[in-house]
This record gives structure tokens, C-alpha cells and sequence, in this order.
């Protein structure tokens, strides 16, 4: 996934660096992957050493770092479980990029649209009565970027991820902002699905004319119709979500 420049630290606070962090590294993607399943016990320390070319305290450390990801469940005398996926941190963005990596992807962004259609239309309503001179500016500027990019699919990508980023942080609620900020590398990867439907340019600009009415709405300080507007915005995005992922599949099968 691309990078896009965050309004706060998206990582669970963990450094992915070192030796511990192949072992986050592998070990996680295994777990996503179901290469170990729920319940299983993971090999034990002697074994993932080898495997990773590590020693037992950056396996400790990994571990470690994997138990306050919700990922495992590390006992004395027993060993380390594979802990079930409703336990697992899912907004915590090394999850979100294993999915991605494992080929899991497509679960979790019809999941996160779902969210989506809950908390963004929450927070545009919030901006209309609370965006300051400075949301407001970041919102229009994320929109003419949108414009400008309407000929390059991953340039509109990020300037779409950013407006949305904007409404949050124009919410002045800092959880709903920090939702924005986990889940932005995912928004983009959404976003990049969804446009591999669009048949050409004109396309992108009714887009960016539905996060106009957004704007707009926001800057009028109409909350009910900037909430309206932000809804319509999602469910256009889920409906090209939907059909980006079943075009996928017919690809896959046919080939």
C-alpha cells in the first residue's frame, strides 16, 4: 500500500525494526494467513529461532508484541496460543496491511465500507458545526487536488483519502480522528479498487462533485446535509467496491 501522510501515528506504537520485528513480521502474516489457525500453538521458541534466524529474546520480544496485538495468547508451561479473530486488534495497521499482503483484503474492506457508512457521515455532521477556517481549507484544497488529478487514478487516490482525513480531523472528536489516521492506507487501497471500475475521466469528476456537496454543506454549517451528503458519498463507493471485487473474481476464475 502507498504511503499517506497521517494526521497522527497510525501503528500500534510498536517498532517493526530489528531482529524482533521479523519475527512480528512473519509470525503475523502467518496468523492472518491461516498458515496457523485459531487455537494452535505456535512452535515453540527453539523452533521459530531457527526459522527466523533470531534469538529467544527477540522471539520473546515478537511475542510480545503479537499478545498486544490480540494476535496470541502467551501462557507459562503451555506455550503461545493463536488467539480467535475477534480477538485480534483489527485497526491496528500491521493487521490491516497483513490482510492485504495474504490476500485477505477483500474481507476486510467490504467490512471497513460497513464502518464507514456508520462514522462518516457522524463526523461530517460534527464539521458542519465545528470545521474551523483552517478544516475548511484543507477540505477545499483536497478537493482541487481530486479535480486536478481526475487523469491519474493514484494521484485521485490519495487526494480522496486526504478530504476524507480532513472531515475527520474537521470533527474536532479525537477518536473519530484517529479512525481516520488507522484506516487511511486501507481507505487508499479501497479507493484503488473502486476506481478500477471507473471507464474514463469523466467519472472521477462526478466523483469529486459528491465530495463538493460534502463541502459545501459543511461550509454552510448544515450538519443533516452534510451527514446526507457523506452517506451518498460511501454507498457510491461501496456500490463500485462490490463490483471492482466481483469483476476481480470473474478475472481470476476465468483465467
Amino acid at each position: 500500500m502507498a504511503d499517506i501522510a497521517p494526521d497522527v501515528d497510525r501503528g500500534a506504537g510498536y517498532s517493526m525494526r530489528g531482529l524482533q520485528g521479523r519475527v512480528i513480521d512473519g509470525v503475523g502474516r502467518q496468523i492472518i494467513g491461516r498458515e496457523y489457525a485459531p487455537g494452535d500453538l505456535l512452535p515453540k521458541e527453539a523452533e521459530l529461532t531457527d526459522e527466523f534466524g533470531v534469538s529467544r529474546t527477540s522471539v520473546r520480544e515478537g511475542m510480545r508484541v503479537l499478545a498486544a496485538k490480540g494476535l496470541v495468547d502467551i501462557r507459562q508451561k503451555i506455550g503461545t496460543r493463536v488467539r480467535q479473530p475477534e480477538n485480534w486488534n483489527v485497526f491496528d495497521s500491521d493487521i490491516l496491511r497483513w490482510h492485504s499482503e495474504v490476500g485477505r483484503g477483500d474481507d476486510i474492506m467490504r467490512n471497513l465500507v460497513e464502518v464507514r457508512q456508520i462514522m462518516e457521515p457522524a463526523a461530517a455532521r460534527l464539521a458542519a458545526g465545528r470545521a474551523s477556517m483552517d478544516d475548511l481549507r484543507r477540505m477545499d484544497d483536497a478537493l482541487h487536488e481530486m479535480v486536478a488529478n481526475s487523469t491519474d487514478r493514484e494521484g485521485y487516490a490519495h487526494a480522496d483519502v486526504e478530504f476524507h482525513l480532513a472531515v475527520y480531523a474537521a470533527s474536532h472528536n479525537v477518536l473519530l480522528r484517529q479512525f481516520g489516521s488507522v484506516v487511511a492506507d486501507f481507505m487508499y487501497a479501497s479507493f484503488n479498487v473502486q476506481q478500477a471500475t471507473a471507464s474514463d475521466d469523466e467519472v472521477f469528476l462526478e466523483d469529486a462533485a459528491t465530495h463538493a456537496a460534502v463541502f459545501n454543506a459543511i461550509n454552510r454549517g448544515n450538519g443533516e446535509k452534510a451527514a446526507e451528503a457523506m452517506l451518498h458519498v460511501v454507498l457510491d463507493g461501496k456500490n463500485a467496491l462490490i463490483k471492482a471485487l466481483s469483476d476481480q473474481r470473474d478475472v481470476a476464475s476465468s483465467g
